[in-house]
């Protein structure tokens, strides 16, 4: 009887969907050392996906490791007597939190993080000569904030970590021994998965964020783009981890090869231009909650609430919407020929049948219907994550919802996820049309991140109805 019923079981499940099973395991592969990797003609480099640590706008590097990697690739290519082959880059980007699990199912050769991380006990991965020794973990603020003396004084504070980040175990021990002096623990905030470190440190030289905890050297790197920022190098967390590259235990060679490298490698003293070039005179965010923006934000509250009720969307994105256009001004007026609250100009007006958009209400509504109408014709895929929908939303309401579903075609081709906008689909906008729609998005990103953090009190509370109501 029990063995007629697994038979039966069996059957049952062989007969189910694929989409029904549960997904196999993915096998790992084995390792290659340097050799193997000569045959393929191919060097697979998993990094980490921020825009610090490996990006480009326009052909320009402006990537910590990008030079880097470029001139290893150049060193693996030296004429070397016979015919050897030539190795291209094959660049893997994913989360910080990924690579190592990546890294040991064979998925690439290299692991390039362009931050500390750690590599456990029983990994068969190992590190490189270190890039950086020791890198300190520092607290970072706006400049102008108060300047503590010790980092006793933060006792009781909110501090931002960027997803990912080293810092935890540090702040963790603190804790501990804030908990041993009878004081107050610091407050852990994560910050969402779609803000990198350098996004957590311009939100923190906005305002938005008052006290995070990052590496020094990105730090160093970003402050160079922010000036509102503030290093206090003197509160330094810990010195506990070193910048390196990783391999498997089994490429020897590989290892040999990229520590002789590092040895000699220095990198020029040219290496940040493109960076600062490409970053200095991007825009850069406000603080959305001041006091005079929450005034103007709750004058069209209702209007905002109203509009995003009847196409689904959360209004807290059109104020986000909103902040970033006219900074919530309904009278705003634009030389292009952009009007109003959400700056609407004549062409999406007459997309959604609008035939009169200079009204706050019909102003939002018709922002709204466009909003909509990108949603429907082009990123209504149940696939897509939520949050990175939001985001190919904006991004085609700035440059065209087509354009931006062609860069999706040649995410594809290149390997990144096409379902993914933030630190995926973003690469190859920033290649091809440089920042202005990536930090357009990314701007948004933040201030809607930081209006949903203040929902509570940028909501009115919801009236119970009591028995005289009734």
């Amino acid at each position: 009887m029990i063995r007629s019923l697994l038979l039966l079981l069996v059957v049952l499940v062989q007969s189910l969907p694929a989409a029904a099973r549960l997904p196999d395991e993915p096998t790992a592969k084995p390792p290659r050392d340097l050799q193997q990797i000569r045959d393929s003609g191919e060097l697979r480099v998993l990094i980490n996906q921020t825009r610090n640590t490996y990006s480009s706008v326009r052909g320009k590097p402006v990537g910590i490791e990008n030079l880097r990697l470029e001139a290893f690739l150049a060193f693996l290519n030296q004429p070397r007597g016979g015919s050897t082959r030539s190795v291209s880059l094959k660049v893997i980007p994913l989360p910080k939190t990924r690579l190592l699990e990546a890294m040991q199912r064979g998925e690439g050769d290299l692991l390039v993080a362009g931050e500390v991380l750690e590599v456990p006990a029983q990994s068969s991965l190992v590190a490189s000569q270190p890039i950086v020794r020791q890198v300190p973990l520092v607290f970072v603020t706006r400049q102008g904030q108060r300047r503590y003396k010790s980092i006793e004084q933060l006792a009781g504070r909110m501090v931002v970590l960027p997803y990912g980040s080293a810092a935890w175990p540090a702040i963790h021990r603190l804790n501990q021994q804030l908990r041993d002096l009878k004081q107050a623990p610091l407050m852990i905030k994560w910050a969402a998965p779609t803000l990198g470190p350098e996004d957590v440190l311009e939100m923190v030289a906005a305002g938005i964020y008052r006290l995070a905890v990052v590496e020094l050297p990105v730090a160093e790197r970003w402050a160079k783009v922010l000036p509102g920022l503030r290093i206090d190098r003197h509160l330094e967390l810990e010195r506990s981890g070193s910048l390196n590259w990783l391999m498997q235990a089994d490429a020897p060679d590989l290892l040999a090869s990229v520590n002789y490298f590092l040895r000699n490698y220095s990198p020029p003293k040219s290496a940040d231009n493109a960076f600062r070039s490409a970053y200095r005179n991007q825009y850069k965010v406000h603080d959305p909650l001041t006091a005079s923006a929450q005034r103007r934000l709750e004058k069209v509250r209702p209007v905002l609430q109203k509009y995003a009720a009847e196409q689904q969307f959360d209004w807290l994105l059109l104020a986000a919407i909103a902040y970033k256009e006219s900074s919530l001004n309904p009278a705003a007026r634009s030389p292009n020929g952009a009007i109003g609250l959400m700056q609407i100009t004549p062409v999406a007006a007459r997309a959604v049948g609008m035939s009169d958009f200079h009204s706050l209400d019909d102003n939002v509504q018709t922002s709204a219907k466009y909003l909509a109408r990108i949603r429907r014709n082009f990123f209504s895929s149940p696939q897509m994550d939520e949050r990175e929908r939001q985001a190919f939303i904006l991004a085609g309401y700035n440059l065209g919802p087509q354009r931006v579903q062609n860069l999706r075609t040649e995410a594809r081709r290149q390997g990144l996820n096409p379902d993914q906008w933030f630190f995926q689909v973003e690469r190859v906008a920033a290649e091809k049309f440089g920042l202005h729609t990536v930090t357009y998005v990314n701007s948004l990103n933040k201030y809607y991140q930081a209006f949903v953090e203040q929902r509570d009190f940028l909501e009115p509370p919801v009236k119970l109805l009591t028995s005289a109501d009734q």
